[in-house]
């Protein structure tokens, strides 16, 4: 299944995408997608219903990303070899963790505002899972089971604020707008090995970013399992597992960031694409 939340920013109602991509209204069902829909046994009762049940919503409204109510938002850095050669950085000996304010989540499609203050803002496609069951000290061979589904994540981040500022990942992650998810969250069944999903990225329409999750350091299941060491994860959480080679602050022979009037657009096999136009950040009225 594919789920997503559409409607203006704030007002966002359940959705569903059926096999010919008509968007079909899941009030219904349930309120919203939250991280109690996304548990094996609501989502099993929603696969067993007849999509042509639920009213197609006409039009192309505006997506949110899909999932509602996001406990904790939870990234994982350096996690292609690649991309920590182009960042200069060694390779980790076990997941790099940070976090991003739920705050900066938006929509696929809305608009990426560089923060006040910014020359380094940076563009990284990434494969985020989003977490269907409660997970806690959880082996790496049952790890999945408490996947409830994937998503595409946009893990816009803030070179200078990353790294120049106290060395605290956090600052340069969690900006306003930085965490654009969706189109939509395919479920685990769907999805199939989520280990070998091919993953792009252009700005302005020029390619930046190819990869493939295949080459990530560490994978899904060990990346849940270690994060239950340390943290119980929650039905609705959203974790982002890494970024090929390919971002601004990469680039040779000078890194390139993004300024007001870009356009980046991003994709991940069987997972959507996103699209989101760059704005320059205005006090507000």
């Amino acid at each position: 299944m594919r789920l997503l939340r559409y409607g203006p920013a704030g007002q966002e109602r359940p959705g569903l995408l059926d096999a010919d991509g008509i968007l079909r209204d899941l009030s219904s069902f349930a309120p919203d997608i939250t991280g109690e829909v996304l548990s094996p046994a609501s989502l099993a009762k929603l696969a067993a219903l007849d999509p042509q049940g639920f009213p197609a919503v006409p039009g192309q409204p505006r997506l949110g990303a899909p999932v509602a109510n996001i406990g904790k938002f939870i990234a994982i850095g350096l996690n292609y070899a690649d991309h920590a050669a182009e960042s200069n950085l060694p390779l980790p000996t076990e997941p790099t963790v940070f976090t991003k304010a739920t705050s900066c989540i938006v929509g696929p499609n809305d608009e990426v505002t560089i923060p006040r203050g910014s020359a380094k803002t940076d563009w990284e496609v990434e494969l985020g899972f989003v977490v269907g069951t409660r997970a806690s000290y959880v082996p790496k061979e049952r790890a999945l089971e408490h996947i409830a589904g994937y998503v595409l994540v946009n893990d816009v981040s803030e070179r200078a604020f990353q790294i120049e500022r106290g060395g605290t990942w956090d600052k340069g992650k969690g900006c306003d707008t930085f965490g654009p998810i969706g189109p939509w969250l395919v479920t685990r069944d769907e999805v199939g090995d989520a280990q070998q999903l091919g993953m792009w990225l252009d700005v302005n329409g020029q390619r930046r970013q190819t990869g493939s999750t295949g080459t990530m350091v560490f994978d899904c299941a060990t990346i849940l399992s270690y994060l239950s060491e340390f943290m119980t994860l929650m039905p609705g959480d959203v974790v982002t597992t890494g970024t090929p080679p390919g971002v601004g602050m990469g680039m040779k022979p000078e890194p390139v960031y993004l300024k007001a009037g870009d356009v980046m657009t991003l994709g991940i096999d069987r997972l959507g694409t996103q699209r989101q136009t760059v704005v320059a950040w205005k006090e507000a009225a």
